[in-house]
């Protein structure tokens, strides 16, 4: 990133000097992290329900060249600057819109219930073949780290490309104040998050506070949900899809099992195919809310196919795997109402023998928790599907909906229960799905220590 003065960082911030080095007035970036800060860097000592980075204060300061805190130390460490704020989360947010509004280059919001991190990466990717391109890190996308990714912009480069997230109403608003974004994308709305947003409406209008500020915004054409509530927008809407008519769409799809191939379209323009290195349909609208953006930056058609084509995924999601002669699908990142059943489908197209699904609750749904597993179990019942194994004390709602129906299930507590069911169970050619939320580690069934 370009380097911070002290002078940045008080009009930024409003904090007052109450120690200083004497010798450099200049920092090469900021950490929130004691463990892995860097010479030169401004740590920001914050404060959450579980830790308190004032407690590693004299850790950071071994390393870094100062910090900010909202109270000073007992003992201050010679010749490390300290800067005292009354509030270091507010501090961090406000040293990201400073460095945000300096730079003054163009801004991509990308929000949405499913898909942002996979969108962020192709627009990134997208815009790459011409720009030199700042995006969050894996999926730093809400108040902490949006504003932590910000303060990386250098002075190379020229366009940013932010995955917002959010958990409750508000949440979005806060992030556009940081961020300023001029080009929103909104991807999709579902039922994710219920336990903060309590409706589905509530989750529509936190995704389209986005609107508030983007003066360009890309959105899902077949989402008719999501289109009911953009219909007040005043700036400019470019719409993506592949069932109703939109400006980038994709027609001619060919699903294969560990990508895909289809044309990609500008509406009144030229048609290009693409080879996706990722499978699932799913996919493919992440794909054209990418291309939407590249069309936006002017970016013609080959270089949107080159930057699609280039990218390879995202861990975590949506992998193609092999377990004693069985074809799995690992996509155990996250998981709703709505990824779920995604993936299943995908689950039953790419099935040659049995289909299994080794499926974890899907936590932060709030009172809808019950229902929408029910609902889960009851839809698998009717699909083709072999053997579920439930992991979780609400996805076991599923699994009584599904054996209900006379098929074979199983309930376990653990990731790690689960793995030892499936080994016991699986044989060649079959394909199976694992999927769940994050809390539910179920990258545990297939042995991973992942991250």
């Amino acid at each position: 990133m370009g380097t911070l003065t002290i002078e940045d960082i008080i009009k930024a911030t409003g904090g007052k000097v109450i120690y200083t080095n004497g010798n450099s007035y200049t920092f090469t970036g900021v950490s929130i992290d004691s463990r892995t800060i860097k010479g030169g860097e401004l740590f920001i000592a914050l404060r959450g329900s579980r830790f308190d980075g004032h407690n590693f204060l004299h850790e950071a300061l071994e390393m870094g060249s100062g910090a900010i805190v909202n109270f000073p130390p007992a003992d201050p460490v010679r010749g490390k600057t300290i800067i005292y704020v009354r509030n270091t989360l507010n501090a961090l947010q406000d040293i990201a819109h400073y460095v945000r509004m300096k730079r003054n280059i163009p801004a991509i919001g990308i929000t949405g219930t499913n898909g942002k991190t996979t969108t962020k990466e192709l627009v990134a990717s997208i815009l790459s073949t011409r720009y030199r391109v700042l995006k969050n890190t894996g999926n730093l996308n809400n108040h902490i780290g949006l504003p932590l990714s910000i303060t990386n912009l250098s002075d190379e480069d020229e366009v940013v490309v932010l995955e917002m997230g959010a958990s409750a109403p508000g949440d979005i608003r806060q992030l556009c104040e940081i961020a300023t974004p001029d080009y929103g994308v909104v991807t999709n709305i579902g039922p994710g998050h219920l336990e903060g947003f309590r409706s589905l409406e509530m989750v529509r209008q936190t995704k389209l506070e986005l609107l508030e500020t983007v003066k360009t915004v890309s959105v899902n054409a077949d989402d008719m949900f999501l289109m009911e509530g953009i219909s007040g927008f005043g700036g400019k809407i470019i719409t993506f899809g592949i069932d109703n008519k939109a400006d980038v769409f994709a027609k001619d799809i060919n699903l294969a099992e560990k990508g895909s191939r289809f044309l990609l379209c500008i509406r009144n323009g030229s048609c290009i195919e693409v080879n996706f290195n990722m499978a699932g349909k799913f996919n493919i609208y992440n794909a054209l809310a990418a291309a939407s953006i590249g069309h936006a930056f002017n970016i013609d058609l080959m270089d949107i196919k080159r930057g699609i084509e280039s990218f390879m995924g995202v861990p975590m999601r949506l992998e193609i795997k092999e377990l004693f002669g069985a074809t799995v699908i690992s996509d155990v990142y996250n998981a709703n109402p709505a990824s779920m059943e995604e993936a299943v489908k995908e689950l039953i197209r790419l099935k040659k023998g049995r289909a299994i699904a080794v499926l974890g609750d899907m936590l932060e749904l709030g009172s809808y928790a019950e229902e929408a597993h029910r609902k889960l179990g009851r839809w698998m019942s009717e699909l083709p599907l072999d053997v579920f194994i439930a992991v979780g004390h609400i996805m076991a709602a599923a699994a009584d909906e599904f054996s209900a129906a006379s098929k074979q299930s199983f309930s376990v507590d653990s990731a790690a229960d689960a793995r030892k069911i499936l080994l016991d169970i699986c044989r060649e050619g079959d394909t199976i799905l694992v999927k769940g939320s994050r809390g539910m580690e179920m990258e545990k069934v297939l042995g991973a220590n992942q991250e």
